[in-house]
């Protein structure tokens, strides 16, 4: 095998047949199977390959992998939405990026044509491996225009992965969404890569308390270092009882963020709030077929619950602001990183996210780009 440049430079015009590793979803509630023989298609109209330097891993792809979502009827297929990487070759009426450009792969749409996906062939398999518009756990991705930004100056390329998705939607939310008030409390339910990017973006408002809830003291302890004016660990306490009557209990808690993925802790995260007045967000997805059950009379009480999608982000505006306020040391994302892993031992990855021992684990690809 082969994983040349210049062999990737000539493919579509010599036809020379090029390979790569990847990590693949053969079969609902299994294993993610390493097969080092996928065949990179013919780019298409809008479509761009891109050498991945590193990979992100959140829920999302936990819950497809042990079939937490539903029917899954694109397998076999590969998994991943946030990376970053060098561009090696652009389709048709691609004007965004060229060759040479380092750049953000994300699943947040931004300028550019939306391509979709495409299909990988193994002969190993002997099938073909289905791609959506953007996928990461691999060593060369086929990337929809829309889903990449060129990646700002100076930004390291192992916290550019961050930009993909966590702190896109985790500080979107508080940057986009909420906009807290001077003086106001706000709660953040769920520690992982975006409660946190949730809790470090509020350091750019002048709130009065911040509570951050999780069952991992590791993480509780890091949300404190973070800024954080309380901590629950809400497998020894319970979180509405200590916002409500002791924490907050002038004052009434104005927003809550939920970043657990968890129905339970979505209802949590609005019983919290105040009434009259009191905003619950949340952007995470919990296991499909899953309902929220609220209290209509809460409702009419003035509190109000809203999904957000992405953190109203849009990539090629907010990740030059975000990299910014990193560059300018306001947003300090190295504490945001977990655990680094080889593409060979992302099941261990997947393993680790799930018993909550890691923030966002990062998958290592090519350090060398």
């Amino acid at each position: 095998m082969m994983f040349l440049e210049n062999g990737l430079r000539d493919h579509f015009s010599l036809k020379v047949r090029v390979i790569m590793k990847a990590a693949v979803l053969l079969k609902n509630k299994n294993k993610l199977s390493i097969l080092d023989d996928l065949e990179i298609p013919r780019l298409k109209k809008g479509q761009v390959l891109v050498k991945l330097a590193y990979s992100g891993v959140c829920h999302s792809q936990l819950m497809e992998v042990r079939g937490l979502r539903g029917i899954d009827k694109f397998i076999p297929h590969l998994l991943g939405h946030e990376g970053s990487g060098v561009v090696i070759k652009i389709g048709p009426q691609v004007k965004k990026v060229k060759k040479g450009d380092f750049v953000i792969l994300g699943w947040i749409k931004g300028n550019g044509y939306d391509a979709g996906g495409c299909v990988f062939s193994s002969k190993k398999l002997n099938c073909n491996i289905n791609a959506g518009a953007v996928t990461t756990f691999s060593q060369y991705s086929v990337v929809s225009e829309n889903r990449i930004t060129i990646k700002p100056k100076k930004l390291p390329l192992d916290i550019s992965v961050l930009f993909g998705c966590a702190l896109l939607t985790g500080s979107g939310m508080i940057i986009n969404d909420i906009k807290p008030q001077k003086g106001s409390n706000i709660a953040i339910f769920g520690l992982g890569g975006i409660g946190m990017s949730a809790l470090i973006a509020l350091k750019l408002f002048n709130c009065k308390k911040i509570i951050a809830i999780d069952v991992s003291e590791t993480k509780l302890n890091l949300a404190r270092s973070l800024g954080a004016t309380h901590i629950i660990n809400s497998n020894i306490q319970d979180p509405i009882d200590l916002i409500k009557n002791k924490i907050c209990k002038k004052e009434g808690l104005q927003y809550s963020v939920e970043a657990s993925g968890k129905v339970k802790v979505i209802e949590q995260a609005f019983e919290a709030i105040m009434s009259n007045g009191g905003k619950c967000y949340f952007a995470s997805h919990p296991e499909h077929g899953k309902k929220i059950s609220l209290d209509p009379h809460q409702l009419i009480s003035g509190k109000k619950i809203f999904g957000s999608w992405g953190g109203g982000s849009f990539p090629d505006k907010d990740i030059p602001i975000l990299a910014k306020l990193y560059l300018n040391g306001k947003l300090p994302l190295e504490k945001l990183l977990g655990k680094k892993y080889s593409l060979e031992r992302i099941n261990e990855a997947l393993d680790d996210l799930e018993k909550n021992e890691i923030g966002r684990p990062l998958i290592v690809i090519d350090s060398s780009i």
